[in-house]
């Protein structure tokens, strides 16, 4: 038996760089610069950046799909221009394309023997599948008539068909209702608890902090952090969070902020919070809770996205 320490990890990518040519004059447009990378075996491990910040190229790379223009990445140590390399890979991209004239039953049926899957094993796990995204009342329906929300649960099933032991989700939250998140994110986690590796990009930050293991965060092409949540945000405060009965005029000078709601809620730098905390106790004001908030997922997004932007976009005040 194998020690899992001493495997190569699930996924690893070494100097990834990827160069468009684009337009007329084919002026080089760089869409993934430099990027290291490493997901483990056996982790969930979010992937998140703004639009246009290189994740779907990372993906497209790594799936063979884009060819790198420098680096190296492998797929449990094997090259992953080597279509070995994806043998245990399940993939689902952004938008999927489904023969529209095929049932999900057909569907299913067809991709499991293109991956030379035993009938009876086709059988067993198309079933079992449609009965865990809840699709079995639609199996027989042509995907014509199914919603997006409905092909993104088909693609599901597609990915898990020949039970992979690496899973690479391309928004796989997208198009779905709340319903249908909940059975995404439950079935990453079940995934996950039998061994699975599993690696998604998402705008959804709120279910990439719920459901990762470490988060890497990309940004016009680069890497600007990696890891765990508390190792990413390090328990920073963002600012505290005070409620108090009133606020003189006397205090509102001190805080510089003109609240609108009584009681009123104040947000104050960490550093000045002290001070303003004992002028508002001197000024007989009540303070009814003080409350730290942390640094968030998206707040320090949008951080690394203000501090990526070239400086002349930030003097006209150009979106990144």
């Amino acid at each position: 038996m194998t020690d899992a320490s001493s495997s190569p990890p699930a996924i690893q990518a070494e100097g990834l760089r990827k160069v468009y040519r684009t337009g007329f004059w084919m002026r080089p447009h760089v869409g993934l610069d430099r990027l290291d990378l490493q997901v483990e075996r056996g982790e969930i491990f979010g992937f998140i950046g703004p639009n246009g910040a290189g994740k779907t190229t990372t993906i497209k790379i790594l799936m063979g799909l884009h060819r790198a223009t420098k680096g190296v990445a492998t797929l449990f140590g094997i090259d992953h221009r080597d279509p070995a390399s994806r043998a245990q890979v399940g993939f689902l991209p952004e938008r999927p394309y489904f023969y529209q004239h095929l049932t999900a039953r057909e569907l299913l049926r067809f991709y499991g023997q293109l991956m030379e899957l035993p009938g009876d094993m086709i059988t067993r796990r198309t079933e079992a599948l449609l009965e865990r995204v809840d699709l079995v009342r639609f199996a027989d329906v042509p995907l014509r008539s199914y919603s997006k929300g409905m092909l993104q649960r088909v693609g599901l099933c597609q990915t898990l068909l020949h039970e992979p032991q690496l899973i690479v989700l391309d928004e796989p939250m997208s198009g779905l209702d709340p319903l249908g998140r909940a059975l995404v994110r439950d079935l990453i986690l079940e995934e996950r608890d039998r061994g699975c590796t599993v690696f998604f990009s998402s705008h959804i930050l709120h279910d990439v902090e719920t459901l990762s293991d470490r988060v890497a965060l990309l940004v016009r092409g680069q890497m600007r952090g990696v890891g765990t949540l508390d190792a990413l945000l390090g328990g920073r405060t963002q600012y505290i969070e005070v409620q108090v009965s009133s606020v003189p005029e006397a205090l509102a000078r001190v805080v510089e902020e003109a609240p609108s709601e009584t009681p009123a809620v104040l947000r104050l730098d960490p550093a000045r919070a002290d001070a303003v905390l004992e002028q508002a106790v001197a000024l007989g004001v009540r303070i009814r809770s003080v409350a730290p908030v942390r640094q968030t997922l998206e707040t320090l997004l949008l951080d690394e996205v203000d501090r990526a932007r070239p400086v002349d976009e930030k003097r006209l005040g150009v979106l990144a």
